[in-house]
């Protein structure tokens, strides 16, 4: 009879990762969750997993042969005090990952403060276009494939390594537990203000996993960085190859990268200095440049010829919620974006002016994360908006600042730019008031209603550029049906 492990917060897109590679690998399977909903139970209703919702502690009578706890699981939970009281088997899931699969494989871990999904994605694909059969686990929905976790027929497993802690009883980051042979660490930048009280914490974690690389592993990160720099500074006991900022020919980095567009979808690839072949891709941006850069060098490494790993690229699909098209209604296309860190705001923000030019962008913010809830960084949000012509804030419950310097910053800055574009071209669109670039609204229908006047009064392309790390309750689809 199989071994039955039951997952509490199994609708996660981690722990429903863990509980679809558990059942492939022959377990009984079972979970709960606070809430149980599609598209997530939808999947693991059609692998056979039996999901319950909420925490009523019956569901561990009679007792399963192990407990998973999702790092949402806190002391207080009924099940988990269940648990605790009938000293039940228990482990977290980056450990029993590690534990039941990890140590068998080749493990390519992608972490950094952005872009761990695309990249594990992107890894995970090359692999699979050089006829690897990579099995992975990846906390989005990547395109390319059926699934977000599979155990694949290979030797290697692609992980997207996340800093954020493991579980109650586990305050390590969960990527400490994942034993990498090659490690992409893409970026470092302080987030997780509800966990982490400064960046040397987040850097400390980040040396604990470095620490655990082997010496005839890799690791890849760009060159010049100096939180990352620091961290490696600490101790470091594996090859490292670097990805440089801009081309610089043979004098450069290891992995280098030349821009043929200035919206980064065309770009050569150069090792040692030497030209490996052109990447021509959908994507665009140069956050996904060096994704991209940095998937290319890990599945080298994993044996996948360059010329074959930049075309396998060029058929890359960027996972769900990373500027995902929704849909388009006479010129205006909505697109849907994960971006939720000044950083990640800005850089998206960033490609889509580069590859639409003076077309007119609305963007769209729910500041979502526990990080932004907590005004962390309330001091650069501005800032990482002024690319966009037209940004429409919205104020959910629950936020412990107000938004209305940051839409006063932008109105004072878009009002500035206006003049002088005005004060050259008298072509300039002026049929939306200049004065009032950036808005707040408490509302979903309020602010749909202001999405779609200020979209529809404009003559020409619009780009309707919605970004949080949440469903923001369906306004994609709501804002489509109104225009």
């Amino acid at each position: 009879m199989s071994k039955h492990i039951h997952i509490l917060g199994i609708c996660g897109t981690f722990m429903g990762g863990i509980a679809v590679l558990a059942k492939q690998l022959g377990y009984k399977v079972t979970g709960s969750d606070a809430n149980v909903y599609p598209p997530m139970s939808t999947q693991l209703a059609a692998q056979g997993i039996e999901l319950i919702e909420g925490y009523d502690p019956s569901q561990l009578d009679p007792a399963p042969d192990m407990v998973i706890v999702g790092n949402a699981m806190s002391r207080g939970n009924p099940c988990v005090e269940y648990m605790l009281n009938r000293k039940l088997a228990y482990t977290s899931g980056p450990q029993w990952l590690s534990t039941h699969l990890l140590q068998h494989r080749y493990v390519i871990a992608a972490s950094g403060t952005h872009g761990k999904t695309t990249t594990a994605a992107m890894v995970a694909w090359i692999l699979e276009y050089a006829g690897l059969e990579p099995g992975f686990l990846i906390g989005g929905v990547p395109q390319n494939f059926t699934e977000s976790a599979r155990l694949g027929g290979g030797y290697f497993f692609v992980i997207e390594a996340d800093e954020y802690d493991t579980a109650f009883f586990d305050k390590r980051s969960k990527f400490v537990h994942y034993q990498p042979n090659t490690l992409i660490m893409n970026n470092l930048e302080y987030d997780h203000a509800d966990i982490f009280p400064d960046l040397a914490a987040i850097q400390r974690q980040f040396h604990h996993v470095v620490r655990t690389v082997p010496s005839n592993g890799l690791i890849l990160m760009p060159d010049n960085v100096p939180a990352l720099d620091e961290v490696k500074a600490q101790g470091c006991w594996t090859p490292v190859q670097c990805l440089g900022a801009e081309y610089r020919g043979v004098d450069g980095s290891h992995w280098q990268a030349k821009k043929l567009r200035a919206d980064a979808s065309q770009f050569e690839v150069y090792c040692k200095g030497e030209l490996a072949g052109v990447v021509n891709w959908n994507l665009i941006g140069e956050h996904n440049l060096q994704n991209g850069m940095m998937a290319i060098a890990a599945a080298h490494y994993a044996g996948v010829e360059l010329s074959q790993a930049i075309t396998g690229l060029g058929e890359f699909k960027t996972p769900k919620r990373r500027m995902e098209v929704k849909g388009e209604v006479q010129g205006i296309r909505v697109y849907d974006d994960f971006a939720h860190h000044p950083t990640a705001i800005r850089t998206t923000i960033a490609g889509l002016r580069a590859a639409v030019g003076n077309e007119r962008i609305i963007a769209v913010l729910e500041p979502r994360s526990n990080t932004m809830r907590m005004g962390t960084h309330q001091q650069a949000l501005a800032q990482s908006l002024m690319l966009a012509d037209d940004v429409l804030l919205y104020q959910p419950e629950g936020l412990d600042w107000d938004l209305q310097p940051v839409a006063d910053e932008l109105c004072a800055e878009h009002s500035s730019r206006q003049g002088a574009r005005q004060s050259v071209d008298n072509s300039v669109d002026n049929s939306v008031d200049n004065s009032d670039k950036a808005v707040i609204h408490q509302h979903i229908d309020a602010l749909i209603s202001e999405i779609t006047k200020r979209a529809q009064a404009l003559d020409g392309p619009c780009h309707v550029l919605i970004m949080s790390n949440g469903s923001f309750a369906g306004i994609h689809d709501k804002l489509l049906a109104q225009l």
